[in-house]
């Protein structure tokens, strides 16, 4: 009787253990996905707003200038528009604002989440100005590089697999989850030896 109590014991003390093991390990997998932007996928615009932005679903990974952050702006003839200067402060990434003549435009967009993972998406939207004294930007037949000082670099495919995740990230889990796993078998065999020591001197 005393054994299965034990045995009981053991078995939920390694339930926690996998548990917790579990739990450590989903947020280095989990990457950002939208959550806003402006303007909003298939919206109408008849103004235009001082910044692009896309909002994510966490704090972004930033910690080389920008590197590996775009948003850029293309019209249907593949024409794009803007200064290609990407801000990026908490979830968000923005960029002044700027398109040519009234149409189809599309966003492409790609942030490095926290875990390391490359996320990239298009966004599409239509430009129909209400106002006549509107001037469109002439628009360039290459990406613009914020005056060559930017440090990003150009979305990926939309749609491609994310990013490995950061070697730093993977083995801070699998040390931290290796340090629970050993002390739960610590805590497990002790408790084993313990039993059979009463049963023995019973």
């Amino acid at each position: 009787m005393r054994g299965a109590r034990v045995l009981a014991f053991a078995g939920a003390a390694a339930f926690i253990v996998a548990a917790s093991v579990l739990g450590l390990a989903a947020p280095a997998e989990a990457h950002n996905y939208l959550v806003s932007s402006t303007p909003k996928a298939g919206q109408t615009l008849t103004t235009l707003p001082k910044a692009f932005e896309i909002t994510t679903s966490g704090p972004l990974l930033n910690l080389s200038g920008g590197r590996g952050f775009a948003l850029e702006i293309r019209d249907a003839a593949g024409r794009f528009y803007g200064d290609g200067c990407v801000k990026v402060s908490g979830s968000t990434i923005s960029e002044t604002a700027a398109v040519g003549p009234a149409g189809k435009y599309t966003i492409i967009w790609q942030v490095v989440s926290t875990d390391g993972h490359t996320v990239s998406a298009e966004l599409p939207f239509t430009w129909a100005p209400t106002d006549a004294s509107s001037t469109p930007s002439p628009g360039a037949k290459t990406p613009p590089d914020c005056n060559g000082t930017a440090g990003g670099q150009a979305p990926a495919e939309p749609g491609a697999a994310p990013a490995k995740p950061a070697d730093a990230n993977l083995s801070d889990v699998l040390w931290i989850g290796g340090s629970i796993l050993g002390t739960g078998i610590a805590v497990v065999v002790t408790l084993l030896v313990l039993g059979r020591r009463k049963r023995t001197t019973g």
